[in-house]
């Protein structure tokens, strides 16, 4: 068994940020995920969102990648959902991409308050722009040296 302390906000939207998670299907799609996530070897520390996207603090043991992670929390979730809600008038499905933050361990509190009051933020306008974001298009960071010169 390795030590390890991994910490990441994770964030992706429902297809064409449509208003699929309703309230009486949040607490199914949640619980989906927080079990899925354990029966991964993953922690959800945090969880929430509104109707078009959700959020998550997780911690993903180091042998499983954040990729598979998430895909495998998206394509199952979409799946339980829509076999599990059959008078739905329509096809629960989320948008390609998501989006990664890692944290730090002193960062975790902050980031599980953020998460678990995504509504509140949302009504007040309080969101924090780069942590909303989500794209299928690569955005890697650049290199820390990037328009700088060394001397």
């Amino acid at each position: 068994m390795a030590l390890w302390r991994l910490y990441y906000h994770l964030v992706w939207a429902t297809k064409e940020r449509q208003s699929f998670i309703a309230p009486d299907i949040e607490p199914k799609l949640y619980s989906y995920l927080i079990g899925k996530a354990d029966s991964l070897g993953s922690i959800i520390h945090a969880i929430g969102g509104i109707e078009n996207h959700i959020h998550l603090v997780a911690s993903i043991p180091p042998s499983l990648s954040i990729a598979n992670f998430v895909k495998n929390l998206k394509g199952s979730s979409a799946h339980h959902l829509n076999h599990s809600l059959p008078n739905s008038s329509h096809t629960f499905a989320w948008q390609r991409g998501y989006g990664v933050f890692s944290l730090g361990g002193k960062q975790l509190t902050q980031a599980v308050d953020y998460v678990s009051n995504q509504k509140a933020h949302h009504l007040q306008r309080t969101t924090i722009a780069s942590l909303e974001r989500d794209s299928y298009e690569e955005d890697a960071p650049l290199p820390w040296n990037q328009g700088r010169t060394v001397d």
